[in-house]
């Protein structure tokens, strides 16, 4: 949680909130793509996160794959835009929002994968082998990817 959010929730408390972020699907050279096993919900999700004030939305994408994975993207080529009712999430805290995520694809990548805090692991999935307990904000995502993988 960024620390515009943590101030946010302060005055708010658990009520819905707009949080706009960005995603990352990562593919390695066998076309399979890295995700992450969450601790918060026990779910699989791709790297990502808020956006900080003032920050670029591909700046929000490149920090949040480094902080969540310690592996550096570059190259980062829209995806596509994912919002309204969709994306709504309660966690598993109780706090409410309605995500717009704006998710990323690359194959260019360096530095050695590991997790931190917020993931309890991470692996390389085939598109058509993905875990079932994908994280309900991700579910359109994952649609999207694998219809377009299908095509």
């Amino acid at each position: 949680m960024t620390e515009y959010i943590k101030s946010l929730r302060k005055v708010i408390g658990h009520r819905p909130l707009l949080q706009c972020g960005a995603s990352v699907i990562i593919f390695d050279s066998e076309k399979r793509v890295l995700m992450l096993h969450r601790t918060d919900n026990d779910c699989w999700c791709f790297p990502g996160g808020s956006m900080e004030l003032g920050e670029k939305i591909e700046e929000t994408a490149v920090r949040e794959v480094q902080e969540e994975t310690g592996l550096i993207v570059k190259d980062l080529e829209l995806f596509s835009i994912f919002s309204g009712e969709d994306l709504y999430y309660k966690y598993p805290n109780g706090d409410e929002v309605y995500n717009v995520d704006i998710v990323f694809m690359t194959t260019s990548y360096s530095g050695e994968a590991n997790t931190n805090e917020e993931s309890k692991g991470f692996r390389f999935f085939s598109i058509d082998q993905l875990p079932e307990n994908i994280s309900p904000p991700v579910l359109p995502i994952v649609m999207k990817l694998k219809q377009i993988c299908e095509d």
